[in-house]
């Protein structure tokens, strides 16, 4: 596979996946601000979700997804020459 390689930080990814579980959050207490711990878990978790998002992001940015150097250079490209 030429486009994906596993990083460790990609696990953290999982964490936004766990607010689909939704019986771990089904529960109308406790409450904050007078808002159902239903609503307001939700609404923590979309912060959370952009953060490992985030996370992420910032330490695979920087790795490259393929150990091959590129056989077409940039000229060859340009000109249409692609074989």
């Amino acid at each position: 596979m030429r486009g994906f390689q596993f990083s460790p930080w990609n696990l953290l990814l999982i964490i936004p996946l766990l607010v689909l579980i939704t019986s771990l959050f089904n529960a109308d207490g406790p409450r904050l601000f007078g808002m159902p711990f239903f609503y307001w878990f939700q609404f923590v978790f979309v912060a959370v979700g952009v953060l490992c998002t985030g996370i992420v992001y910032v330490m695979t940015k920087d790795k490259p997804t393929s150990e091959r150097p590129d056989r077409l250079s940039v000229d060859q490209l340009d000109e249409g020459d692609v074989k």
